[in-house]
């Protein structure tokens, strides 16, 4: 049996929750309906992301917004949702969990379904920042009600579920968005929220118990660290998703948006670590299994969302795939995670967590590295198999890092390294998307400039495959030989661009693997987990 104290998801040192009205006993079958409601929620607001990525182009055609502009419709998202998760401990006891949580679940159904209603691009940014900012929030608290309702041995099995959200739906939103949108439209890509949603909220509604309002709190909120970290947080998050697209610091609203973020966040740190009752207790940082642990989730944030962000242009620019084939493609990333993920747990209790963890990193890092030698001809067939490595290496790394880094975390600290722990991988994947736009322009313009120079019109090899070029257009309609030499001299360029691009992505998934190995390094100073119950062999 589990005591229901969630209200003590505090940041700061909160009473117990049987000291404001005694703690309420649950049964499992509750107990477990909360975690798998909650759960769910984290899935579904994980999912939106990557659904509306795979269908960007399409939405942006049908309300009208150009290419450039048409970003903001992700962005604004993530903007929201990172700037809540760090908040959700705080008004979880400020407005109860149960009346913040369902609150939100019903805001973000109602805001999936006005998105698919949107009339321009500035109703859509509206409406998908407000279903950013209540979706962030199902992502933290699921979270933590799993370590928070469920008894330690039980945990693996929560925190088996919560890796679905956080891995297996990133790789299998591609997919399904692809699919919405060629067969459906882009509009169903918001729909599919509706069903799973209402089961979410029926779940939480059922198995959550009421509990009073603390509004008090209000006053007593740290708000200076409030300020600072929203400000800051949404100023980054900014310059990630737009520095690339605006020459970075060739932009001076990117130059400004940077220097606020940096001052801001470092007034945050200042403020958090000063405070009486600061936001985030900045200070499980300093814990070795808590920080060497955030340290390595951030970099599979990097890995995990860079990948899913690299492939699918890949396959668009080189191999001129659609959404669905995309997500056929991508599905081989999910779908093996969706059958290992639940044996996870029973793994846990048989091996050390750490060489469970070190052995994920290493497959992950492995399936990228078995992608950096790509040619013309690298398509799903050749993308099989270190999809599959992909797949098992996600699926062995997250469930026993959240266990290891949250081992021994108390109740009243439950919020802040919820987090921390999932805004810093969100952190990751917007990291690791802007660096990689940024590396595979550089590495393209590199590669283009090599080859150009090793390619002469001087040359043999090349006077022969334009001859050819040139004869083969004489053949197919063109009838003048200027202008058919012309077309065999463009074919030659335009195939050089092409295998500079292939290499430049080749490189990408070279670097990621690179961070990957950086996070097993990190995996190796973890402590020995023969603390956690139920969890790694002692």
């Amino acid at each position: 049996m589990a005591t229901l104290q969630i209200a003590a998801n505090s940041n700061s040192s909160a009473k117990p929750a049987a000291a404001a009205g005694g703690a309420v006993s649950m049964s499992p079958l509750r107990m477990w309906t909360a975690v798998i409601g909650s759960t769910l929620g984290a899935f579904m607001a994980v999912l939106n992301i990557q659904i509306v990525n795979a269908s960007l182009a399409d939405i942006q055609g049908a309300i009208g917004a150009g290419t450039d502009d048409g970003g903001w419709i992700s962005t604004s998202y993530l903007i929201a949702e990172i700037v809540v998760i760090p908040l959700t401990g705080w008004l979880a006891r400020v407005f109860s969990v149960r009346t913040y949580l369902l609150v939100n679940a019903i805001l973000f159904l109602i805001f999936s379904v006005a998105c698919a209603f949107a009339a321009n691009l500035q109703q859509m940014i509206i409406l998908r920042a407000i279903q950013g900012f209540s979706g962030g929030v199902l992502i933290p608290m699921a979270f933590t009600i799993i370590i928070t309702l469920l008894p330690k041995a039980k945990q693996p099995i929560g925190l088996a579920l919560f890796a679905l959200s956080a891995t297996f739906a990133p790789a299998i939103g591609p997919t399904i968005g692809g699919y919405l949108t060629e067969n459906w439209g882009w509009e169903y890509i918001f729909y599919v929220n509706l069903v799973p949603g209402v089961v979410m909220v029926g779940m939480l509604w059922a198995s959550l118990d009421r509990a009073p309002m603390n509004l008090g709190l209000l006053a007593k909120g740290d708000w200076p660290g409030i300020i600072t970290m929203a400000i800051g947080l949404a100023s980054l998050q900014t310059v990630l998703e737009e520095g690339n697209k605006d020459d970075w610091f060739g932009s001076p609203f990117i130059t400004r948006l940077s220097i606020i973020a940096a001052v801001s966040l470092t007034l945050f740190l200042i403020i958090e670590l000063r405070a009486a009752h600061p936001l985030l207790n900045l200070r499980l940082l300093a814990r070795r299994n808590f920080g060497f642990g955030i340290v390595a989730n951030f970099l599979l944030g990097i890995a995990l969302y860079g990948s899913v962000f690299i492939l699918p242009i890949y396959l668009t620019r080189i191999q001129g795939y659609n959404s669905e084939q995309i997500g056929m493609v991508l599905a081989w990333t999910g779908i093996p995670q969706l059958l290992l993920i639940p044996l996870v747990p029973r793994l846990m209790k048989r091996i050390d967590l750490r060489v469970m963890i070190m052995g994920g990193f290493a497959l992950f890092a492995a399936s990228n590295f078995m992608n950096i030698y790509m040619t013309a001809d690298y398509a799903s067939d050749q993308l099989f198999w270190p999809n599959i490595v992909r797949a098992i290496g996600q699926a062995l790394v997250f469930t026993p890092l959240s266990a290891i880094a949250t081992s021994g975390i108390e109740k009243e600290n439950a919020g802040s390294a919820s987090s921390l722990f999932n805004m810093m991988r969100n952190l990751g994947g917007a990291v690791g998307i802007a660096m990689l736009q940024t590396f595979a322009q550089k590495r393209e313009q590199f590669h283009s400039n090599i080859l150009t120079d090793s390619v002469s019109v001087f040359g043999e090899a090349t006077r022969i495959r334009i001859a050819q070029l040139t004869t083969y257009f004489m053949n197919h309609g063109v009838s003048d030989m200027a202008t058919a030499k012309h077309k065999a001299i463009v074919a030659v360029a335009l195939r050089l661009r092409q295998q500079a691009n292939i290499m430049a992505y080749s490189d990408t998934f070279y670097l990621l693997g690179v961070a990957l190995v950086a996070a097993l390094i990190a995996s190796l100073l973890l402590k020995k987990p023969g603390h956690i119950e139920g969890g790694g062999a002692h």
